[in-house]
């Protein structure tokens, strides 16, 4: 295919964007997701094995990502309809989180990575990270940065597929 003559600064934005998510999503989980549990900030006992059966997804934030707030609202509008567990990367203690949490009447169920190490198992090094699963529990689309609303309601839709 021939790009236009004008076209081709945004052609070549469009290749360097392309090429900065898949050196960034390199080293990212494929396969049945890694599995996930503990006690979620509530107190109550969560693992990743109660998502399985509809597409869900597994959304990693910190509490100091100023993107990830800029996400938020996404995030809230997809927690009333589609599986979801949030995962708190680095962003402290039970109390911490929770203060957070309540302060920015937030109220998906939150697990703590408070070492990372849930994140390292996924392979991510930074945040807002979106994992769209299956019924069956693997990994059918990863979203490295902002996602929009629409865009990870399609991801879930085609997980389905």
């Amino acid at each position: 295919m021939k790009v236009p003559r004008g076209l081709w600064p945004y052609a070549l934005i469009l290749a360097a964007a392309l090429a900065v998510q898949a050196y960034r999503g390199r080293d990212v989980a494929q396969g049945l997701a890694p599995p996930l549990s503990g006690a979620i900030v509530s107190g109550r006992f969560f693992d990743l094995a109660q998502l399985r059966g509809k597409p869900a997804l597994v959304y990693f934030w910190a509490t100091w990502c100023g993107v990830c707030k800029a996400m938020q609202h996404n995030i809230d509008a997809l927690a009333g309809d589609v599986p979801l567990i949030t995962v708190a990367l680095q962003s402290g203690d039970a109390v911490a989180v929770g203060r957070f949490l309540q302060e920015r009447g937030i109220v998906q169920p939150v697990l703590l990575d408070e070492d990372g190490e849930a994140a390292a198992r996924y392979g991510i090094r930074g945040v807002p990270a979106a994992f769209v699963l299956g019924p069956d529990g693997a990994i059918r689309y990863v979203a490295l940065g902002y996602s929009s609303e629409w865009g990870l309601r399609l991801r879930l839709w085609l997980a389905e597929r």
